[in-house]
């Protein structure tokens, strides 16, 4: 999760995540070559007093500053363009589940199970336990079975929302009226916090998403729990 000293991405949960991680790392490599060079050109350009009688008008060397970038951009629009695909595509999910934003909590619906329907609210900070953390907890946490697919639907009952987990490469808007899907899978155990990112009330700072990834004979057993109760 993020914390106050976090200066990068936080640790990826999920395969998207993963390589959501690899393309910023490729693009930032990109990025900082381009800032040396032409850092490097400035510079040199600063301190020397010769000049280039073919610098203004020469033809090649316009070709070549109009090409370059051409090819940069496609270095970065290729990988980019498999990635919104990548993110885009559900195949086969072992479970669906509902999220519903209210203001200001979540409510959550298996849909292939029977009668697993809760909300979830934010923990009040008096009643928060020396593990927990401040803001981020909540009394109900969305549970999932790791290295399973996972097909979230989300809408919202009143106002826009956004169903957001960092660590899992997830953003998805609650829009009324209109159902949005998004898949994922968690290849870890663990908790995993999210908030709501969009702007969305007095309240919205108080809206925030846990996860809890175990395995499935576990989550097996949650699901008898839920359904009994």
């Amino acid at each position: 999760m993020a914390t106050w000293k976090t200066l990068l991405l936080q640790d990826s949960a999920s395969p998207l995540m993963e390589q959501l991680s690899f393309f910023h790392d490729h693009t930032m490599m990109i990025l900082v070559i381009i800032t040396v060079l032409v850092g490097q050109l400035l510079i040199t350009l600063f301190f020397n007093k010769f000049s280039h009688r073919f610098l203004l008008e020469g033809q090649l060397i316009e070709v070549v500053w109009t090409i370059l970038p051409a090819v940069t951009l496609i270095f970065i629009a290729l990988p980019s363009l498999r990635l919104i695909y990548i993110l885009d595509e559900v195949n086969n999910p072992s479970i669906t589940i509902k999220s519903i934003g209210h203001q200001w909590y979540w409510s959550y619906e298996y849909s292939d199970f029977k009668n697993i329907e809760f909300d979830s609210y934010m923990t009040p900070i008096n009643e928060l336990n020396s593990f927990q953390f401040r803001l981020l907890d909540v009394d109900n946490r969305m549970v999932v079975p790791y290295e399973s697919q996972i097909r979230l639907l989300v809408t919202a009952a009143d106002v826009i929302h956004s169903w957001t987990v960092p660590s899992l490469g997830v953003k998805i808007d609650a829009t009324p009226g209109r159902l949005n899907q998004v898949s994922f899978t968690t290849n870890r155990t663990g908790l995993l916090y999210g908030q709501c990112s969009e702007i969305c009330g007095a309240n919205h700072s108080f809206m925030p998403i846990v996860i809890e990834s175990i395995s499935s004979k576990y989550f097996t057993k949650w699901v008898s729990k839920m359904i009994e109760a």
